[in-house]
């Protein structure tokens, strides 16, 4: 992500205190990019899809997907994304404490590009994180489909 001004990292995650440890442990990796959060994938996919500011009318993005959400299933949604052909490159990390291995497989078979457990106590958590943004730091993201 070399061009930090434009790629808009959208964050789909219902557990607030989840979000809040997530952002932190970005910005401490010293991510800078704007930080979009959604607590449902309603929300989200109105976002992704059809605002005028987000990434299907307006430029990269990279999306962090819980799969437990309280309106539709993370799977949908994550289907959704990789059908849209506006919205199809953009790289989806599934960020979950699901650790089904059919889960997991389903996932990539829809076309997510990192799958992360969500370690259980906070530390490992918070370390699994700062990896994360370390990993956000270094990958390239495609533009938009045209």
């Amino acid at each position: 992500m070399n061009d930090t001004r434009h790629v808009t990292i959208v964050m789909i995650e219902d557990d607030e205190g989840h979000a809040r440890l997530i952002e932190k442990n970005i910005r401490r990796a010293g991510i800078m990019n704007e930080i979009r959060h959604f607590p449902d994938g309603t929300s989200a996919l109105s976002y992704l899809q059809f605002d005028a500011a987000g990434p299907a009318m307006n430029g990269p993005a990279l999306v962090l997907l819980d799969l437990n959400l309280p309106d539709m299933s993370g799977t949908d949604i994550l289907a959704k994304i990789k059908s849209d052909d506006r919205l199809k490159r953009t790289p989806v990390v599934v960020l979950t404490t699901t650790d089904d291995k059919v889960e997991i497989q389903r996932c990539y078979d829809l076309g997510c590009n990192v799958y992360i457990t969500k370690p259980v106590n906070y530390e490992s958590f918070a370390d699994a994180i700062r990896q994360l943004g370390l990993f956000l730091s270094v990958i390239q993201v495609p533009e938009a489909a045209g």
